[in-house]
């Protein structure tokens, strides 16, 4: 398999093309997926990637090549984008119309103009027959596909940088969503505050899980906090730590406080009369934290349906 597709969530789906046809990198073809003709980029696959496709029986399913898009192709696409927003607002104000709880997301229709698909979350179940049936009878001779998704999967088919800088995780390389709970940012030294801890979606942030195990390797070895220890500036207890850094920050007996390496401090068995604060790092100063707002981050009903 020499090339492949970006689909929704920018993942990578094989396309058969024919022996004969050579393709570049970046280029706008047609291909047919399961939704009708659409027009995507091509990404060349490396061999080790393709060793792994021609193995694995889990596989994305691959896309038929229609064509190489030409420039009256590509002006067709425009049009089409064009139409999209168009058609975007024409339902958002149906729905407005029929006064559904339902909050619309994206539209997308196929470069064939046979499928027509709306995005939308809602916090429960929608009686949409009203709407789907004036959506008929706007959008004459089209397939309308009204798909109800969750929050997080809304924030993967949008594109945009999470607080890190960095391009959303689910709109990249994370297919599935996992359970999150406040548990694995307590773990991890976060601030335990929503606004520090929830991602564009309004949950937990997805990083929270797969870093999880990092955190948990690099705490290895490192005494807890409160804890009792030695270092070679004399005896103290734990105040908070630095998983990433490997570092322990220690109050002294004479009330300084100095960070170390975790492979510099002992622990002992003895009572060191040194009061030390609340860890800094886990907390966030001046900030109350509602534990009913903690919850509804961790609430993952409906967050994610798997319809994109």
């Amino acid at each position: 398999m020499k090339y492949a597709v970006y689909y929704l969530k920018n993942s990578f789906n094989p396309l058969n093309v024919p022996e004969h046809i050579k393709l570049e990198h970046g280029q706008m073809v047609l291909v047919r997926t399961e939704k009708g003709e659409e027009a995507l980029k091509v990404v060349r696959v490396n061999e080790e990637i393709s060793k792994i496709w021609e193995k694995t029986k889990s596989k994305p399913q691959p896309f038929d090549f229609i064509r190489v898009m030409s420039q009256r192709d590509l002006q067709v696409l425009e049009e089409i984008k064009k139409e999209e927003v168009t058609s975007f607002f024409k339902c958002k104000s149906l729905i407005e119309q029929h006064k559904l709880n339902m909050n619309l997301t994206q539209c997308r229709l196929t470069f064939d103009k046979r499928k027509i698909t709306f995005y939308y979350t809602a916090p429960e179940r929608v009686d949409f027959r009203g709407l789907l049936k004036d959506l008929t009878q706007t959008f004459k001779r089209v397939r309308i596909d009204l798909r109800h998704i969750g929050v997080r999967d809304e924030t993967s088919i949008m594109e945009g940088a999470g607080a890190c800088g960095q391009p959303f995780c689910c709109n990249t390389f994370k297919r599935k969503f996992e359970p999150i709970n406040v548990k694995l940012a307590r773990d991890q030294g976060m601030p335990i505050s929503p606004t520090k801890i929830s991602g564009t979606c309004g949950r937990l942030l997805c990083c929270l899980t797969y870093e999880y195990a990092n955190y948990i390797n690099a705490a290895k070895g490192m005494p807890p906090i409160g804890s009792s220890v030695m270092t070679p500036d004399g005896l103290g207890r734990v105040c908070y730590i630095k998983f990433l850094t490997g570092t322990v920050a220690v109050k002294l007996e004479d009330g300084k406080t100095h960070e170390y390496l975790k492979g510099d401090v002992d622990m002992v068995d003895a009572d060191v009369n040194v009061e030390i604060d609340l860890p800094v790092n886990n907390y966030t100063q001046d900030e109350k934290v509602d534990m009913k707002q903690l919850k509804q981050l961790e609430d993952d009903r409906n967050s994610s349906t798997g319809n994109v």
